[in-house]
């Protein structure tokens, strides 16, 4: 054999080999990062004459949050000062920059990547060694209708447990369920127990019914307003008692009417029984007085009768 057809050979059985190496099906390709210049942009700004102030800012999507600050400073009026970010409490990496005082005012600005649910919370621009602090606290809108007393139930009966949001807050994309499992929180799907379970949504509004109570069903229950950007808690709690429960108030009521009601009469009793017995008392000395009384003019007359 030739070399050329020996060079051939050798490369046919390089390719076969890179073929059998290859056959394993890829895995599923991640899908790509949503990169922060595609964001939308928003900016929030705030003005402080004192010491503090904070400044609630309700987000519904991600953005790319611009946060502005502005300090009149103090009677000092240095001609620049430090200033920094924190997140949470703890400072933001490589934040610090000095702010020069222009027309009397100390201004500090930074833009934010606010993505998920984790960049939400608090953002604070901080004025020279903690000397005055702006706080912008970024959250999804919240549920102000909040229940403290709990939902009452009857074992075998439905339960109906409600959510709100306000009318002037935007309305969330949807609804979801959730039931307390000790620190965690079991998400309830209606669709995969419909014989349990049955959750109705209308826009700012949303119900969970829970079918043919059982002791077990009774707890917490958190309905979640789901936004773009996070999802809004509230909890609600459901009380599951059986039918006797709420006679045990009566029942103990009326056992101490009887109760009452015996010592009475046993008192009364007790008492006849002495009246009786003072009364016979009475009677007999009243007897024997009289009796007495009868016999002194016997004696007289038989003294007179000795005396002739």
């Amino acid at each position: 054999m030739s070399a050329s057809w020996k060079q051939l050979l050798f490369q046919i059985l390089v390719l076969v080999s890179c073929r059998r190496i290859n056959t394993k099906t890829p895995g599923p390709t991640p899908p790509p990062l949503v990169p922060i210049t595609s964001l939308p942009t928003d900016e929030r700004s705030a003005s402080l004459q004192g010491e503090s102030h904070t400044e609630k800012v309700e987000l519904l999507n991600p953005v790319n949050l611009s946060l502005a600050c502005t300090w009149t400073g103090n009677q000092n009026k240095l001609p620049n000062i430090t200033g920094f970010w924190r997140k949470d409490g703890d400072e933001v990496e490589n934040s610090q920059v000095t702010v020069q005082l222009e027309g009397d005012q100390y201004k500090l600005k930074r833009v934010f990547s606010i993505v998920s649910e984790e960049s939400l919370g608090s953002y604070s621009c901080v004025f020279g060694s903690e000397e005055a602090k702006i706080e912008f606290v970024l959250a999804a809108p919240q549920i102000g209708e909040v229940r403290d007393k709990p939902i009452v139930s009857y074992v075998g009966d439905s339960g109906v447990i409600a959510c709100k949001m306000e009318e002037t807050k935007p309305k969330p994309i949807t609804w979801n369920w959730y039931k307390a499992n000790g620190t965690d929180k079991e998400q309830i799907f209606a669709v995969a127990e419909p014989l349990r379970y049955e959750i109705k949504n209308e826009e700012r509004k949303t119900k969970l019914v829970v079918h043919n109570l059982t002791k077990a069903d009774g707890g917490l229950y958190y309905c979640g307003a789901v936004y773009a950007i996070s999802t809004t808690m509230s909890h609600v709690e459901l009380k599951v008692i059986s039918f006797q429960e709420p006679l045990k108030p009566f029942i103990a009521i009326v056992i101490e009417v009887i109760v009452l009601v015996a010592a009475i009469l046993l008192y009364e009793r007790c008492q006849s029984k002495k009246d009786y017995t003072a009364g016979n008392g009475t009677i007999d000395q009243t007897n024997t007085m009289t009796q007495g009384e009868n016999n002194e003019p016997e004696e007289s007359s038989s003294v007179r009768q000795r005396k002739i």
